[in-house]
């Protein structure tokens, strides 16, 4: 064999070669001109349970790390992660309303992914308590003020000719566990909550009076919320979070053990039925293509106890440019032909 044909040849498994490293590098998530300019994220969550499971499992399956940036997670009450966020104390929030919240009241704080996008929150009632129009002279428990619980009930509450305040009353908690405690001892009418809470009251054969995933609700929540400062001087950073975050979902999906397993780390669920079904309702709710919708703003808008929220153009809110970066050179290789 000819030199030149032997170096021809060499050359074009050398070129093969590097293609198929890229392409690996690719599908591994690590783009070698992806460099983070900020190698830890203090990340705060409002809850934990299925909705937040792919924070969890990013983190402890090193999804986050490979890449060169340390995670940090906390839990933080809806009412603190606006100030924790302009702060500086937390870099990116995953929760929900108080990003849009925080904006109306003139912080520039956006989401710029919505990693669930349609609504798990269910309204319970006391046994015997079934219709909405029957929670009228009622309590309703749910967390903070502003939050998707409260967003809900006041948009079906409106739309059944019922005022809040006047006709329901809602009750306040810290979280989720608060809540469906309050309810479980009787002292309230009705409480809305996501799971892992759904699951304990449907388990406990309370009647459901609105389901909202089947309504089709459209929300952000959790959403990835943070300052538009942030993003804009850390855009790899981010980058590097939200591919990391699809990773998870990815191997949610792939291996219900091993998300099982972080589920219970995380949420402290330890009942089987209750696991599985937690489990479940994350499966149905995570979002691939984390696009955010401005129908999910509006609805927030909309029910906004603050004069003329509802004028605000949604677009004000959020800025999909990066995670439509990830979606197209990341995502759409995860998930091909669900995400472009």
């Amino acid at each position: 064999m000819q030199s030149g044909t032997l170096t021809k040849i060499v050359l074009t498994w050398l070129f093969v070669a590097l293609i198929g490293f890229h392409d690996r590098v690719l599908e591994a998530g690590q783009s070698p001109d992806l460099k983070p300019e900020k190698n830890k994220l203090e990340v705060a969550i409002a809850a934990t349970g299925p909705l937040y499971l792919p924070i969890f499992l990013a983190n402890e399956a090193g999804y986050f790390a490979k890449r060169g940036v340390t995670v940090n997670i906390s839990v933080l009450s809806a009412t603190a992660s606006a100030q924790a966020l302009l702060s500086g104390q937390v870099d990116i929030y995953q929760g929900g309303t108080a990003i849009i919240h925080a904006n109306v009241a003139g912080s520039d704080l956006i989401y710029v992914a919505a990693s669930v996008d349609r609504s798990t929150l269910v309204l319970f009632g006391q046994k015997g308590l079934t219709t909405f129009d029957g929670l009228r002279g009622k309590s309703v428990a749910t967390t903070s003020v502003g939050a998707f619980g409260e967003i809900a009930v006041r948009k079906t509450a409106r739309e059944q000719g019922l005022e809040i305040g006047k006709d329901i009353k809602f009750l306040y908690h810290k979280g989720p566990p608060d809540a469906l405690s309050t309810f479980l001892l009787g002292n309230a009418d009705a409480v809305i909550v996501t799971p892992p809470q759904s699951e304990m009251a449907r388990s406990k054969g309370f009647p459901v009076i609105v389901d909202y995933y089947e309504r089709g609700l459209k929300i952000i929540g959790p959403g990835t919320g943070l300052a538009r400062a942030f993003a804009q001087k850390n855009p790899n950073t981010v980058k590097i979070f939200l591919m990391g975050y699809l990773d998870a979902i990815k191997r949610a999906i792939d291996d219900p053990a091993y998300a099982s397993k972080i589920l219970t780390q995380s949420s402290k669920i330890t009942d089987p039925k209750l696991l599985e079904d937690s489990y479940q309702e994350g499966l149905k709710s995570w979002n691939k293509d984390m696009t955010v919708d401005p129908e999910a703003i509006k609805v927030v808008l909309e029910q906004s106890t603050v004069p003329k929220a509802a004028e605000i153009d949604p677009k004000r809110f959020f800025d999909n440019s990066l995670i439509r970066e990830v979606n197209r050179d990341y995502a759409s290789k995860l998930f091909p032909g669900q995400v472009r």
